[in-house]
Parts: structure tokens; sequence; C-alpha cells
């Protein structure tokens, strides 16, 4: 049962609690409505209309999420994304045309925690920027946990494979920490959406872009993971042994 919007709306204000937004788009329109729900939530809100733009304004004040459009006149969103990234972590939420798969893939590839494609609701947004914001905060003081060489501590947000960093994004290292804490058990990809990032429903290429990615920092062969295995026909298993051989490198069928 979905809550009133007056109450979502009120749970996003206690979240923002100041947090400041960087919206990227070269559309006044849309970007005056973004800013102006997410002012009304909370948030402080910069607005940028360009690459170069918003790269300067992040570096003037640097936001604690952005909001990203992926076409931009000149240097468009994966670019800014990646030198964003490339400066100090942040979390995106990249804007895509509905029915461009492939340039959401893209976005998550580069590293963006969610997307949401035009048309889309102002609301929905809030809702989403309210959600990647909460996950992204330092967890209470939390035990640390380890495995298979892996160690996540969820207050720091901080993990390591045999003591080196790893530079993983919100959603990597969430989806990193349920694996961990649930290993030997078979997931399906609707299963993860539901645990990792709230969805009851969704793009499941989302989850499957982020297990490549997460496979890509943590398994010493990426082709042939050992770590995080793909269930034919089910979805994927953590395996901290690495028993039951290497598995395929894509989703599950």
């Amino acid at each position: 049962m979905q809550q009133p919007y007056e109450l979502i709306e009120a749970e996003a204000e206690a979240t923002a609690g100041g947090a400041r937004v960087l919206v990227v788009d070269d559309d006044p329109t849309v970007a005056e409505i973004v800013a102006g729900y997410l002012d009304r939530a909370g948030y402080l809100v910069d607005h940028a209309g360009d690459g170069p733009t918003a790269l300067t304004r992040a570096a003037a004040h640097w936001p604690d999420l952005v909001v990203l459009d992926l076409m931009l006149p000149g240097m468009d969103g994966l670019e800014v994304c990646r030198r964003l990234r490339g400066h100090a972590p942040v979390p995106v939420i990249m804007l895509t045309a509905r029915g461009d798969e492939d340039d959401r893939i893209l976005g998550l590839e580069v590293g963006a925690d969610d997307y949401v494609t035009k048309p889309f609701s102002p609301r929905e947004l809030v809702l989403r920027v309210e959600s990647v914001l909460r996950r992204s905060r330092p967890a209470p003081a939390d035990r640390s946990f380890s495995s298979a060489g892996l160690t996540l501590d969820p207050g720091a947000r901080r993990a390591t494979k045999d003591g080196t960093e790893l530079a993983l994004t919100l959603r990597e290292f969430d989806l990193l920490a349920f694996f961990l804490q649930h290993p030997g058990r078979a997931y399906s990809r609707e299963d993860l959406m539901r645990a990792v990032w709230g969805w009851d429903f969704g793009d499941l290429s989302t989850v499957t872009v982020h297990v490549r990615r997460l496979r890509a920092k943590v398994e010493d062969d990426p082709a042939r993971p050992r770590l995080i295995q793909t269930v034919w026909g089910v979805g994927y298993r953590f395996e901290p042994t690495g028993q039951g051989g290497p598995s395929g490198p894509e989703g599950a069928a």
C-alpha cells in the first residue's frame, strides 16, 4: 500500500537535512521544476546547464548528490559522471530518455547509482534522491564483517580486499554487503532489486550491470567468477569458498 504524498514528502524532508543537490540539465523548464520540488523537500539546490559548468559548480560547493541529464550539449552526462567520480565519491542519479536501454546501461557502467527515465514524475525523483542519500550516509556504528578476503565496515562505508581498499559506488557497496551477509543462497535479480535497491519493480539490467561491475572489483578473474556465481535460471549466489567452480560472467538466464 502506497503512502499519501504528504507523508512521503514529509519523510523526504526529514532525510534532506540541508543536503546539497546539483541538478545538471540543459532544459531550463525541467531544471526549474526539479529544483522547485527538491527545494520544497528541504534540499539546497544548485543548477548547471552543461557539463563544464557542472564541474565548476561541484568544485565550488561539493554536492551530496547529483541529478545528471545524460544528453547534455558538448560534454555529455557520462563524461561528467566520470570526471566527478574521478575527483571524489558522489551519488549520481542519471536522467535518460525512455526506451534508451543502452544509454541506461552505459550510465550504470560509469557508476551512476540510479536512473530515472523521461518524462518522469518530479515526486518520484524526490523519492529516488531521498532513497539514494539515505543509503549513502554512514550507518550507525555496526560490526564489520569479513569473508573470502573481503572486509566491509558499514559505519565507515569502507570495503577492502586482502587489505587493499576497494573503490565501490553506493550500490556496489550495498550489493556486496548483502552478498556477504547471505552466503550460499541463490537470489533472483528481482530479490536483489527489492533487497538492495528497495524497488518492487524496475529494469533488471540494473542488477546485471552492478553484479558485473562488482565482479570486476572483487574477483581474481572476473571472466571466471568464483565468489559471485551465476545460478542459471535463478540469479546469483555468493560462495565465500569459491566452491562449485567458476560460473559465466553474465546475468542469470
